[in-house]
């Protein structure tokens, strides 16, 4: 039987995805209008843009409360490993997350439980905290398999240890509801997150289990990510679409702050 582990984080923590969606311009011009805005002391606010806008992006946001992170990276510091880019790379341009196994890359690039844990283990060691991504299709959910797939994704942090002031964050995004508009609903998001914690804390241990965060991602909106951060095992937001105008974001954060 699990161990529940019930961890208290104060802020959420509101990570925006803008995938490929917005050119350079687009994204720099984005980050312009956010990164001088009166967030909410209460709210901590990511921005994950393209690999082409991230130089560019950390200078914008450089000694402001937004902070920068990536879409993915590679498994190594360095190697014959023709367009990826590595995670001491990542940091060296000021980024402090880093997003793995996002279902978009599991899906269409084909990447496995393996490659994800090589990411995963590459970005701890160059001192990223990463955004471990896990969740069902709809077909496993349909066949009462969600903890049995979710739980095989987790294997990726047996052995892992953190460094300094890392924590580790896991994105439940079940993939039937990701850019689909269909939000799981908030209680059955916090089972599914109950269930990430016991299984982090089982598989990866009490030091690991005490500095995660385990974000929900799957058709957010400003309308339901209320609903969703009032469940206590929510502990913030793993967003695509509706975070990719500075407007959309401003609402996203503005229902986060009011929401505990």
């Amino acid at each position: 039987m699990f161990i529940r582990a019930f961890v208290s984080i104060m802020n959420p923590l509101i990570v925006a995805n803008w995938k490929m969606q917005l050119s350079d311009v687009d994204a720099v011009a984005t980050a312009q209008q956010l990164a001088p805005a009166g967030w909410a002391a209460d709210v901590e606010v990511v921005l994950c843009p393209t690999f082409t806008s991230l130089a560019c992006i950390a200078e914008i946001l450089r000694g402001s409360s937004v902070t920068l992170g990536a879409q993915d990276c590679a498994w190594q510091e360095r190697g014959a490993l023709t367009g990826d880019v590595s995670p001491v790379d990542l940091v060296s341009i000021g980024c402090r997350y880093v997003i793995i196994g996002h279902s978009e890359r599991r899906q269409h690039l084909g990447e496995s439980d393996t490659i994800v844990g090589k990411k995963l283990h590459a970005a701890i060691r160059a001192g990223l905290c990463p955004i471990l991504c896990v969740g069902e299709r709809f077909e496993e959910r349909a066949e009462g398999k969600r903890e049995a797939v979710l739980m095989r994704e987790l294997e990726v942090l047996r052995g892992l240890s953190l460094v300094g002031s890392q924590r580790l964050c896991v994105a439940y995004e079940p993939m039937w509801a990701i850019g689909t508009g269909h939000a799981a609903v908030p209680s059955d998001a916090a089972q599914a997150h109950a269930f990430i914690c016991d299984t982090v804390r089982e598989i990866a241990g009490g030091a690991v289990a005490d500095r995660l965060r385990v974000l929900y991602g799957g058709s957010v909106s400003p309308t339901n990510i209320a609903a969703f951060l009032a469940e206590r095992l929510v502990h913030g937001v793993l967003v695509g679409t509706a975070s990719q105008t500075a407007e959309g974001l401003r609402s996203i954060v503005t229902a986060s702050s009011h929401s505990r």
